[in-house]
């Protein structure tokens, strides 16, 4: 699985996060490596294995100043790519500085997500083509937090649609848009039916529900590995991507961009996420440290369990968090029952296993990691006839599928 997740660029935090020029670095564990990031006097951004290469000092604790970090135990100083600027224990003489490196991944900022190479492809491939990409500041907001459980386990819960007729539900009233979570689309029918379509960077998970007597509500998510998930959103709402990033076997880090192509975001709904309400995650202030979570019970209100929402629980994020982590950091699959509710799960597990055995028998990245272009999709969906099958229908498909790039006129 290794090989896989090593053949994309990573997602390892917010561009926010990063910090500023020749201040001091930041601690993070990826694919189970520590590592830290900083910026140098120039800008740019250096990502290093934690340990100094001379006895494995934390570099977390060195200076960085004047192009490179420097291990205060001696005051080796490495650069953004780990190379090693001064060895000032050592005699004028050595050429040891220049047969010592650190082991640096590529890094840069797009869009507002910082991305880390791990893999070995030479040279890299392109990053994913996701469509908040390019866009000006004020369209896009992205956050970071982490979750206490496997990163699939965690990411199983975006792909399971039936869940939200219940998890979601308010008891007291239902949304006035049918589309809306709490709304009677998803009141009507608690058993949607499933429809997998299979590309070459994952998949595409339409469910449909029975509504309005003789038509279907399709929701199309999207699956893209290693470990991206898009939703719908409800029209005239932003856009989402979330990122499931493997921290360590037990812990995961969850990222999710939010953006308008087509305007600024606003206000109300900064504030909604920002709060935790839906789409993002409410973290302690200053960390990546969830509000509601494990250790506190996710501030569970019975009270509110009874007479407002179906958990108690505030926020979307939060009862998503709460539902996969009380499974433990790995749960016991061979205890589970899967259903046919689960259908997009079985297919993600079957993904994630086809792709980590490909890589292995090949020893080559995952030919999808070359093909940046099979990012720019969008989650979708529409209100069809009940007997339409929702892979003909071409209008409502169209921006769920990938489109190669034209190819280049020949000379």
């Amino acid at each position: 699985m290794g090989r896989l997740m090593r053949s994309f660029w990573i997602p390892a935090m917010t561009a926010a996060e990063v910090p500023a020029a020749d201040e001091p670095p930041l601690r993070l564990t990826l694919l189970g490596e520590r590592l830290v990031v900083f910026r140098d006097t120039e800008g740019r951004v250096g990502v290093l294995e934690e340990n100094c290469p001379h006895r494995g000092a934390s570099l977390f604790f060195g200076r960085n100043e004047e192009g490179g970090i420097r291990c205060v135990y001696h005051g080796w100083k490495f650069d953004v790519a780990g190379n090693c600027l001064q060895m000032p224990t050592e005699p004028s003489t050595s050429r040891m500085c220049q047969k010592v490196k650190a082991r640096a991944y590529p890094a840069q900022i797009a869009g507002p997500v910082l991305w880390v190479y791990m893999g070995d492809a030479q040279p890299a491939p392109a990053l994913p083509e996701f469509g908040f990409v390019g866009l000006p500041e004020n369209q896009v907001y992205a956050s970071r937090w982490h979750q206490e459980c496997n990163y699939a386990q965690a990411m199983e819960g975006e792909l399971d649609s039936a869940h939200v007729g219940f998890l979601h539900q308010m008891v007291n009233k239902t949304d006035a848009d049918p589309q809306a979570l709490t709304g009677k689309y998803f009141q009507e029918d608690t058993a949607p039916s499933w429809k997998i379509m299979h590309g070459e960077a994952g998949f595409m998970a339409c469910n449909g529900r029975r509504v309005d007597g003789d038509k279907r509500y399709w929701r199309l998510n999207q699956f893209l590995l290693p470990f991206f998930t898009m939703i719908p959103p409800r029209p005239g709402d932003a856009e989402l991507v979330r990122m499931w990033v493997p921290m360590t076997d037990e812990r995961c880090w969850v990222i999710c961009v939010t953006w308008r192509a087509n305007g600024p975001l606003k206000e109300a709904e900064l504030a909604a996420w920002r709060n935790g309400e839906n789409s993002h995650r409410k973290t302690v202030p200053g960390t990546t440290i969830p509000a509601e979570r494990l250790d506190n019970d996710y501030l569970i209100d019975r009270e509110e369990q009874k007479h407002v929402t179906f958990t108690g629980i505030k926020g979307i994020r939060a009862q998503d968090a709460m539902v996969t982590e009380s499974a433990g950091p790995i749960a016991d699959r061979t205890r589970e029952h899967l259903g046919s509710s689960d259908m997009a799960v079985v297919a993600m597990r079957r993904a994630l296993m086809e792709g980590a055995t490909q890589c292995a028998a090949t020893a080559q990245p995952h030919p999808a990691a070359a093909k940046s272009w099979l990012y720019a999709v969008h989650a979708v969906q529409a209100v069809l006839p009940g007997d339409q099958d929702p892979e003909t229908a071409d209008d409502f498909l169209a921006p769920a599928r990938a489109t190669p790039p034209a190819a280049s006129p020949s000379a």
